[in-house]
C-alpha cells in the first residue's frame, strides 16, 4: 500500500508540474513534457491525457504531432 500511495503522490505532483508548464508556455507537446520531467513519452502522454479527462487542457491533433493547451 505504501508504494502505491507514494507512486500516486508522485503522479499528482508531476501532473501539477505539467499543468504549470502548459500555463507558462500556452502550448506543449508530449515530448517537451517528457524531457522536462525526465520520463518516457508514454508517461508524459498519460499525464496529459489525465489533465484532458479532468477538463483542464485541450488537445489538438495535427499531422504527426499532438499539441496540448490550457482549456479556456
Amino acid at each position: 500500500i505504501g508504494i502505491y500511495i507514494e507512486s500516486n503522490m508522485a503522479m499528482h505532483i508531476h501532473r501539477e508540474k505539467v499543468f504549470d508548464l502548459i500555463k507558462a508556455k500556452r502550448i506543449v507537446t508530449s515530448r517537451e513534457v517528457a524531457e522536462m520531467l525526465g520520463v518516457s513519452w508514454n508517461t508524459a502522454d498519460r499525464y496529459l491525457t489525465e489533465l484532458l479527462i479532468e477538463g483542464k487542457v485541450d488537445r489538438i491533433k495535427k499531422e504527426r504531432v499532438t499539441l496540448w493547451l490550457k482549456k479556456t
